[in-house]
């Protein structure tokens, strides 16, 4: 599994696996709140909410869900204030791991990430190990079926994207913004008929750890143990797997 394209698209079907099972609609609760407490309820001048507003209609959330999510944090209707924390570690042949978490509740969360962590092969770092090693930016996919190379440039570059990448052995072309300007450049490729399969705000690695048939076992069970955890919000990582590696370990 080369670079960053396919694990995205595996955790986006998750969520929508898990939308249907209601397992995500906290965490999107969550977001919308924090925007909206540290940005206003506007969506016009939060991007940040509108994005999580975004993701919370992909999943099929009931409006009034959101709409009590961001009164929560505006201070209209009372709610729990959750702090952000960002937490960095290793896992299994040395990838390494960024946390974003909100929650109401920072020593009982260290604790449990760092028990989830020892269990699986990793271990918690200091502040600031492994933040280097990644950049926030925008992030788009669109599938390689719906447009050609050529012509998707253009239109991506024109919107105003940074780069733009094509790795033969991946179905969708990637498409890399700087973070404030990723819904302007996604809605500019719907404009032009372009339809846009995954638009996110991540963290990209700089670099990538290429990992064994045994390491990548234990890093995706990593992984999906601290996706599982109610408080994280987003798991960031460098490794990379083979896709022959991947295809052994049941991915």
């Amino acid at each position: 599994m080369s670079g960053h394209s396919k694990w995205a698209q595996v955790k986006h079907k998750k969520a929508l696996v898990d939308a249907r099972k209601g397992k995500i609609f906290s965490k999107i609760v969550k977001e919308i709140a924090v925007a909206a407490r540290l940005g206003g309820g506007d969506t016009d001048g939060n991007p940040r909410l509108r994005a999580a507003i975004e993701n919370a209609k992909e999943v099929n959330m009931p409006r009034e869900n959101i709409k009590r999510a961001i009164m929560k944090g505006t201070g209209e209707l009372p709610g729990v204030a959750y702090e952000e924390s960002v937490y960095e570690g290793y896992g299994p042949g040395g990838a390494a791991i960024l946390l974003e978490v909100l929650t109401d509740n920072r020593n009982r969360v260290v604790s449990e990430i760092r028990h989830i962590m020892t269990k699986n092969g990793g271990n918690l770092g200091e502040a600031g190990c492994v933040a280097w090693m990644f950049e926030k930016k925008g992030y788009i996919l669109v599938e390689k079926t719906k447009i050609d190379e050529d012509s998707l440039i253009t239109v991506a570059l024109e919107a105003g994207a940074e780069d733009m990448k094509n790795d033969p052995k991946e179905e969708n072309y990637e498409i890399i913004t700087a973070p404030e300007d990723m819904n302007k450049v996604k809605a500019s490729l719907e404009a032009d008929g372009v339809p846009v399969s995954l638009a996110e705000i991540t963290m990209l690695p700089k670099s990538y750890v290429g990992l064994d048939e045994r390491s990548a076992e234990q890093m995706i069970r990593l992984v999906e143990a601290l996706e599982e955890h109610d408080d994280v919000q987003n798991v960031y990582t460098n490794f990379d797997i083979p896709d022959e590696v991947m295809a052994k370990v049941g991915r």
